[in-house]
């Protein structure tokens, strides 16, 4: 195969995912979890959570390496995508989470109790 069949392939390949992923993410919108869900491709942090700051929509984890953000482990404060993530946890809870950047801002973009 030649470097432009390659290309070629590799750019069907990106867009049938796209459209795939498009797909799956409106899948659910009736879904009580809706907004709550992360890509199918994110990968699961461990977390512990630290605080809360409901009012500012904010959770303070300490956390594993979150690989998608080249982020080490770490303790720090992050943004949610939806301040009713916040009422899903208490101080002391083990999570998993999956986090992004929105708006220039690293935001959990999941979030459920660890089991």
């Amino acid at each position: 195969m030649n470097a432009f069949s390659k290309l070629t392939l590799a750019i069907v390949m990106s867009a049938a995912s796209s459209v795939a992923f498009a797909q799956d993410s409106h899948a659910g919108h009736g879904a009580a979890h809706a907004g709550h869900e992360a890509p199918a491709s994110a990968e699961l942090t461990d977390g512990e959570v630290k605080k809360i700051d409901k009012e500012a929509g904010k959770i303070t984890l300490r956390h594993g390496e979150i690989k998608n953000l080249n982020m080490g482990a770490m303790t720090m404060v992050l943004r949610v995508k939806d301040a009713s993530m916040l009422d899903q946890v208490k101080v002391g809870d083990n999570v998993k989470f999956a986090a992004d950047r929105v708006n220039g801002a690293v935001t959990i973009v999941q979030m459920q109790k660890a089991q």
